[in-house]
């Protein structure tokens, strides 16, 4: 005579992959519908607007300045620096917040607070940079 238990722990195992796989469904045809929405607005795009090619719409366009001399240009080095100082505090404050959290937390004390010393000497490290490349000093 078979045993009831194995024949219900079967049924659970099957009604449990069954949800878990009507999950990954769900997921699977939003993204299905996501994509025919892009799809349908790409093409309804190309049918309704005008297309005229000419010489001057095929143009390079940047800043309403038309294009003279060559395609390459320098970039001055200094806005690397700027976006390199914004990293910085960017990620200061991104990681001050979740650690002032932490930190109230019983027990996370001690350790949050020497990883924070730890990250604090690395901003130190890359603000001693810029205040060596002369980047903090107003011109």
């Amino acid at each position: 005579m078979p045993d009831p238990s194995v024949s219900t722990a079967a049924s659970t195992v099957t009604v449990l992959a069954a949800d878990y796989f009507r999950g990954y469904s769900v997921v699977g045809l939003l993204a299905l519908l996501g994509v025919l929405f892009v799809a349908v607005a790409f093409g309804a795009s190309r049918l309704l607007r005008p297309d005229v090619p000419t010489a001057e719409k095929l143009l390079t366009y940047e800043c309403g300045v038309d294009p003279v001399g060559e395609g390459w240009a320098h970039t001055q080095v200094r806005y690397y620096v700027y976006s390199f100082l914004y990293v910085i505090f960017a990620v200061d404050s991104i990681f001050l917040f979740p650690w002032a959290t932490v930190f109230a937390a019983d027990g996370y004390g001690a350790v949050t607070l020497v990883e924070m010393f730890v990250f604090l000497g690395f901003l130190a490290v890359g603000l001693l940079y810029a205040y060596k490349k002369g980047v903090l000093t107003w011109t």
